[in-house]
């Protein structure tokens, strides 16, 4: 059990500390909570997508824990944008305190609200733009624009008697952009003359030299992909990601193509997207996915999700003709998206599964369909250079990503004993400009499973693995206690092992023998006759088949 933030070091008067419970060694369920004169700021509250080793996982949430018994002293969730790394986990910390305030723009509060509806929680939110200031108590927060993969992102920079914290957020410097709406670097050079004493930095590309390319440029790549496409077309996206259905939209126009949403996270934020102006429509480009079939092949484009190869998400369930559109001949897919971390396996699997149809797969590997949403690092070092920080927390990425940051800002005058490479966990206190690790919690993953929370445990996970790679053996025996000889059985079955149970016929004797035995040297209880036969069963099936199944032994005292 982690400790909670009040069993940490005492926090003296006059002391901001920092402390990150997700986002650091990890792309995602980034969240961050800043604690002043017994008030708690949380910046961000997102999620975490499971990997292969992590089979039935839906989520993976930050853990709670060193603030569940502190819900009170929360003053506010700062949301920095809409994605799901970022508002993901909302939800569930809301399930424990309903009337949180959230704080955020317009968009990013219009898809966290429509998420917080499908749980039935109403939730109390502020909007907020770029330029404005909000007391919250001990913090005084500033919103400067900044330029992501999804409109009307948001850095914040908090002031506080202790010093000043500028969050990034996740960004980019695309100076063409979509909306026209850039990072405001005027206003990080005037926050930097103020005073920046910790500077908390998206780190995901700062091992990407150079500048992130500008979103324009995918859209006539788009245009082009999709006006040599000789039947339909699929594109695959982030739900959230605005700017790109905008330009499949477009490209789609151009075309003399129409457009059909596919998938329930895609068609809701799209309509949010549109209902808010963030998402301009042309007239009659959009069609009920239900009607699309109707349409000519070469008249049609599917926007769906499923871009990191998850296996329940639109696409996958293409590529395993699991869905009502059926990829075939001809057809283009494109995937309009980067490869989080990860998820390559997935995504290859999808990609060979719709080619394998027939599709031609269009991605990032062979054609400029996408773009990053996040600074690479001639981006960043002109943001060091502009904020001129005394001191500097790279967050948002793994170790390798982290570490890269770092070195930027080593490199552009900041002292490396100014830097803190800091961990999920790791308590940061900042007084009078100077930064101290003063801690580290010990924190679990919180497994979301179906309906559950925090139930599953690493256990249950490795359980799992060895049944899907190792498989299953059951037995059953009935055994009088006195002589240990077996009154019904052994019955073995196995699922996931072998073909034909016939494979246990030479077990069976040394299971015999292995129970009579113990009956010899005084065991009488069901449960040691069990692990008896879980040995033996377990020590034959490693020496002939070199393997390691589950074993469930079953015995009952006849």
């Amino acid at each position: 059990m982690p400790h909670a933030i009040e069993d940490a070091p005492a926090l003296e008067s006059g002391t901001l500390r920092v402390t990150p419970l997700g986002g650091l060694g990890e792309i995602g369920r980034n969240m961050a909570v800043f604690e002043y004169d017994g008030k708690l700021l949380i910046v961000d509250c997102g999620v975490l997508f499971p990997e292969e080793h992590q089979p039935g996982v839906d989520l993976i949430l930050p853990d709670f824990s060193p603030i569940r018994d502190r819900l009170d002293d929360v003053i506010g969730v700062v949301l920095t944008h809409g994605h799901e790394d970022h508002i993901g986990a909302v939800p569930y910390l809301l399930r424990l305190r309903a009337d949180i305030p959230l704080i955020g723009s317009q968009l990013t509060l219009a898809l966290i609200e429509a998420k917080l509806k499908e749980h039935r929680i109403s939730p109390y939110t502020l909007a907020v733009k770029e330029g404005q200031r909000e007391r919250m108590a001990p913090f005084d927060l500033e919103f400067v624009a900044v330029n992501h993969s999804i409109p009307d992102a948001l850095a914040v920079f908090i002031r506080t008697p202790a010093g000043n914290v500028l969050h990034t957020g996740d960004f980019k410097m695309d100076q063409l952009p979509l909306d026209g709406r850039i990072t405001d670097l005027r206003a990080f050079a005037r926050l930097g003359e103020e005073g920046v004493d910790l500077f908390m930095t998206d780190s995901t590309n700062s091992d990407v030299p150079g500048f992130t390319p500008v979103e324009r440029e995918i859209g006539g790549v788009l245009e082009s992909v999709i006006a040599k496409a000789p039947r339909r077309v699929i594109v695959a996206s982030f739900s959230s990601h605005v700017h790109r259905v905008q330009q499949v939209l477009d490209a789609a126009h151009a075309n003399g193509r129409r457009v059909a949403l596919l998938g329930r996270s895609m068609v809701r934020n799209m309509g949010i997207a549109a209902e808010l102006g963030y998402l301009k429509v042309p007239d009659g480009i959009l069609i009920d996915h239900r009607k699309a079939s109707e349409l000519p092949d070469d008249r049609i484009v599917y926007m769906s999700t499923g871009s990191q190869g998850e296996p329940m998400a639109v696409l996958a369930r293409m590529a395993n003709l699991e869905h009502q559109v059926e990829v075939g001949e001809g057809d283009t897919v494109i995937l309009a998206s980067s490869l989080i971390p990860g998820n390559e396996n997935a995504v290859y699997r999808v990609i060979n599964g719709l080619t394998a149809l027939g599709a031609n797969v269009v991605h990032k590997g062979n054609a400029r369909v996408h773009v990053s949403g996040h600074a690479a690092a001639g981006e960043l070092l002109y943001c060091y250079n502009i904020v001129r920080p005394k001191n500097v927390m790279p967050v948002h990425g793994e170790a390798r990503h982290l570490v890269a940051n770092q070195r930027l800002a080593v490199d552009t005058g900041v002292p490396i004993e100014n830097t803190v490479l800091a961990e999920n966990g790791t308590i940061i206190d900042l007084k009078d400009g100077a930064i101290r690790v003063v801690g580290q919690l010990d924190l679990g993953e919180v497994y979301v499973d179906g309906s559950t929370v925090g139930a599953i445990t690493d256990a249950d996970l490795k359980d799992r693995r060895i049944l899907a790679e190792e498989g299953f053996i059951s037995i059953f025996v009935a055994v009088d206690a006195q002589t240990g000889r077996a009154v019904v059985g052994p019955e073995i079955h196995a699922r996931g092992f072998a073909p034909d149970d016939s494979v246990f016929d030479d077990v069976i004797p040394q299971v015999l023998k292995a129970l009579t035995e113990a009956a010899e040297n005084g065991t009488r209880d069901s449960h040691a006759f069990s692990q008896v036969v879980r040995r033996t069963v377990g020590r034959w099936v490693n020496t002939r088949h070199r393997r390691r199944p589950m074993i469930v032994p079953v015995v009952v005292i006849a």
